[in-house]
């Protein structure tokens, strides 16, 4: 580096976390962030610019292009993906951040994170994995495991304490999921991160369902309608909205008046995103589960999981000394793989096994 790079340099990191002064007094501070590992900081990124830039690089960020987020491989181009999904939830989460006066760095990195440990066939494979694992597997405690110990071979990205936190803890139950008690100890900013996620998903699973054909706007309940709308955009905009004026005390501009500062929406469109959320789950995420190409989904990831737990010398070795114990090797290798990869990896082990599986959307090499 010049003299004169590092005389534009210094104090650009400085100028950075000046600015983040005039936060909200609740907001987490770039300069407070904490490492695993200590490290030499950045002269021109705050330390969660710094953790996005290392997600965004990352061979786990890369393969959600090819991860299915509810539809197994919908036919057409304009269908969420995994990745898609996640650059949806940074850009709901830093809209709210910006306007709630948080720190729109520690959400962006987050929400990029947040899915990296999600199986190949969306739930459907962590199902598979959970059933088969005697600790259970989630796809968020996977995703810290995938960011703190298995990218870069073992090495881990070395993220902020932060930005694992909110990547530990953004998953939510089915039913109620906006209570205070769910969110005990967690920033502002990862709570974003939780509800923002929710917000993206529920939008975007929506439009993609009607899209396919798997259900009309009509069937959408009426209260749900009326209070978002019918357009994708507008139920979006509803709902962010909402949790902005909900949540305005968290900007430190007006007394909390004893009254827990939490990232919310009104009791009113609590009960309606609620409303949305279990008729989600009970017209498209559940009976995709246990739809023909769901099952077919399920079978695959077992297969796979069966395979690599008796043939771990197919793992790289790295991994293999990593898990330690085979089943977790394996769970380890498969929650990794892509949808498209998952295929080729099953065609390789048992040849025909896959066909059908993409419902004549992808054609499947032949076993002759």
């Amino acid at each position: 580096m010049t003299s004169s790079s590092k005389a534009i340099h210094s104090g650009v990191r400085e100028r950075i976390e000046q600015r983040e002064e005039s936060l909200s007094p609740f907001a987490t501070k770039s300069k407070d962030a904490t490492r695993r590992v200590d490290e030499e900081p950045s002269a021109v990124r705050a330390a969660f610019q710094r953790d996005r830039d290392r997600v965004v690089h990352s061979n786990a960020f890369r393969r959600l292009k090819h991860k299915s987020q509810v539809l197994v491989n919908p036919q057409g181009d304009h269908f969420t993906t995994r990745m898609t999904h996640v650059l949806q939830v940074a850009q709901v989460g830093r809209t709210i951040a910006r306007a709630l006066n948080l720190n729109e760095d520690l959400v962006e990195a987050a929400a990029l994170a947040h899915d990296v440990g999600h199986t190949p066939f969306g739930h459907i494979g962590e199902r598979v994995l959970d059933e088969r694992l005697p600790d259970g597997f989630t796809h968020a405690r996977q995703g810290v495991r995938t960011l703190t110990l298995l990218e870069k071979h073992g090495q881990g990205l070395n993220l902020t304490d932060q930005v694992v936190d909110a990547v530990r803890r953004h998953s939510k139950p089915e039913g109620k999921f906006i209570v205070p008690e769910a969110v005990t100890d967690m920033s502002l900013e990862a709570q974003i991160v939780r509800i923002s996620d929710a917000i993206a998903y529920l939008a975007h699973d929506l439009a993609d369902a009607e899209r396919d054909g798997i259900l009309e706007t009509a069937d959408v309940p009426i209260e749900v309608r009326d209070a978002l709308g019918d357009a994708h955009s507008s139920r979006l905009n509803a709902m962010v909205c909402n949790v902005i004026d909900t949540s305005w005390d968290c900007t430190g501009e007006k007394d909390g008046l004893g009254i827990q500062i939490w990232i919310r929406m009104s009791d009113e469109m609590r009960d309606v995103t609620t409303q949305l959320r279990d008729f989600m789950f009970e017209r498209v995420y559940h009976p995709t589960s246990a739809s023909p190409e769901g099952i077919r989904a399920r079978d695959a990831v077992a297969m796979l999981h069966d395979y690599y737990t008796k043939h771990g010398h197919d793992i790289p070795e790295w991994m293999r000394v990593i898990s330690m114990e085979p089943e977790y090797a394996a769970a380890d290798f498969v929650s990794g793989m892509t949808d498209s990869f998952a295929v080729m990896a099953l065609e390789r082990i048992s040849p025909g096994s896959a066909e059908g599986l993409y419902q004549g959307r992808v054609t499947v090499p032949s076993p002759h």
